[in-house]
């Protein structure tokens, strides 16, 4: 893995140091499966299935995992990846800089719902960045080694070929966001990007604004050329009518930052200084194109409306609170984890999944 990569499995920072367990430990009889199947009243291999994360009746898995708390019981993974041939690890792989990475409160938001549905499966998550080909080759080679069982990718662009090498490899892996291409063999779990970013620019037809500019996302993502239909298709619609659809050429390219919204509203003002509503497809471009409206004396929504897409913590907090799309990160996190668990498990869960968006009106649309 490269360097900077972090292991996570949800230990407490405060966990005590080794010398002091093995001095805590000392004297102490190592607790077994079997007794904690005894301490269950069940079966070994039922208490096998509990810890394994396996499909058991509620009443076993309340027993055994109480019986195990009680006893200390923590069973030893070295050994049985020897014996299931897996690592019992599943692998966060962001395609992307420290700098996007950190930066970016759906990544960190994405991170957390997959940790918390890992963990409640008995998984450890292994948390790694390769935005490089270089460092995408090391991964693929340390995935391919048995260290994970699987991979949750996220940020995939156009011609990158890390999510079918991870396949060619035997490596189940599970994709948020639609791929570009090879969509027949890759699996993934997306938001429903087109109806949400049509629900957003017809939320600034229904103001009355008939001059909408668009910040959009990298063209060579899924996200971006998504969202951006969706505008287009909101454009183009009646009652706005061919007029509109017309301006609808009002468009700007950025990064999903702050700057990259921020550079995109001041090419935008320049080009249209009468604009009088913005479609920014991340709430992040959204927060930067505010900043740049208020510097140039735009009171917003009453001189242009404003709208972002993805509903992060700051869209409520800003001056004015930001009208957006909410993506459904807990409930995208959770399904990729569950359906990367089943084709692991040996089952073949929906190749995809586009769940639905809703629209939050605020002070700014």
């Amino acid at each position: 893995m490269r360097r900077g990569s972090t292991e996570n499995s949800g230990a407490s920072s405060r966990a005590p140091s080794l010398a002091g367990m093995h001095a805590q430990n000392r004297g102490k009889q190592v607790p077994t499966l079997e007794q904690v199947a005894a301490r269950a009243g069940v079966s070994r291999a039922t208490a096998s299935r509990v810890l394994r994360g396996s499909q058991v009746s509620q009443a076993s898995r309340d027993a055994v995992t109480e019986a195990a708390t009680a006893l200390a019981y923590s069973p030893n993974r070295a050994a049985r990846s020897l014996v299931t041939g897996r690592s019992d690890s599943i692998a966060f792989l962001v395609a992307e800089t420290e700098d996007r990475m950190f930066s970016d409160p759906f990544f960190l938001g994405m991170l957390r719902s997959t940790q918390a549905a890992l963990a409640a499966a008995g998984q450890q998550l292994v948390f790694t960045m390769a935005s490089s080909e270089a460092e995408q080759a090391r991964f693929v080679h340390y995935a391919a080694a048995g260290h994970v069982d699987g991979v949750l990718l996220l940020s995939l662009h156009a011609g990158d070929s890390l999510a079918c090498e991870l396949e060619a490899a035997g490596i189940p892996t599970m994709l948020a966001r639609r791929p570009l291409s090879s969509t027949d063999s890759l699996y993934y779990v997306d938001s429903d990007n087109v109806a949400g970013a049509r629900m957003a620019t017809e939320l600034l037809i229904a103001r009355g604004c008939r001059r909408i500019a668009f910040i959009g996302g990298p063209t060579d993502m899924s996200v971006g050329l998504d969202r951006r239909q969706g505008f287009r298709d909101a454009m183009s619609a009646e009652p706005a009518g061919e007029a509109l659809a017309k301006r609808g050429q009002l468009v700007a390219t950025g990064d999903f930052t702050v700057a990259g919204g921020a550079r995109a509203m001041r090419e935008l003002l320049a080009r249209e200084p009468a604009l009088d509503g913005v479609f920014a497809v991340s709430d992040l471009m959204a927060l930067g194109a505010l900043h740049v409206l208020q510097a140039s004396n735009r009171t917003v929504p009453q001189d242009v409306a404003l709208i972002g897409f993805d509903d992060v913590a700051d869209a409520a907090l800003a001056h004015p609170s930001l009208s957006t799309v909410r993506q459904p990160i807990a409930a995208l996190g959770r399904t990729m984890s569950e359906r990367l668990l089943a084709r692991i498990a040996g089952a073949d869960p929906p190749r995809s999944s586009v769940l639905p968006v809703e629209l939050v009106r605020r002070q700014s649309a």
